[in-house]
């Protein structure tokens, strides 16, 4: 089967399919295992736009739908359906995570985010906040995990907001969410201020 073949079907096989599946709640899709057919162009740019062919797809309700059916296999991203398995490009994370509330103080705080395809969580033991620093500039980037290894890059505002959140713990400077404690800089690397 050729390449344009399989894009023509899977593009619209894998929206009617995600349609079909939708019931309550997020399609099973740790249990589908289908065929790979191959990779689609698809892809998730760092700041969360999704792009089929080129061009950004400007439709969300078509996003958000692709959002409920992407799976993460090892370093791998796929869009599956209960009879189809196609490869995506991810740049960095699969989401962004547009906002955050936080609810109480402390241990008890629960931080709750939003991602660009509206999925909601609150920070924990499920649900890790984790920050990378780059090695040349020491410049965060923070993640929270939303579901089954598909994470969210944290927004330049939210992690703003978070900041101000933050505790000081065993050396580190971080968040308290769902009774975990989540480290984000050593103590010692923070700025004099």
């Amino acid at each position: 089967m050729s390449k344009d073949r399989i894009t023509t079907l899977s593009t619209e096989s894998l929206a009617a399919s995600a349609r079909a599946a939708q019931g309550k709640g997020l399609p099973p899709v740790d249990r589908w295992n289908p065929p790979f057919m191959g990779d689609l162009d698809i892809r998730i740019a760092r700041d969360g736009t999704w792009f089929h062919e080129g061009s950004p797809i400007n439709r969300p309700e078509l996003v958000q739908l692709f959002s409920t059916i992407l799976k993460r296999e090892g370093d791998r991203f796929f869009l599956v359906t209960p009879v189809e398995k196609v490869g995506i490009t991810v740049e960095d994370a699969p989401f962004v995570a547009v906002d955050v509330e936080a609810e109480g103080d402390g241990p008890a705080q629960e931080l709750i985010f939003e991602t660009n395809v509206g999925d909601r969580v609150v920070a924990g033991a499920e649900n890790p906040i984790r920050v990378e620093r780059d090695g040349e500039t020491g410049e965060p980037s923070p993640y929270v995990m939303i579901r089954a290894g598909l994470e969210a890059l944290i927004d330049r505002k939210s992690f703003y907001r978070l900041i101000e959140l933050g505790a000081r713990q065993d050396g580190w400077f971080g968040l308290w969410s769902g009774g975990e404690f989540f480290p984000v800089i050593p103590e010692d690397d923070l700025p004099e201020t």
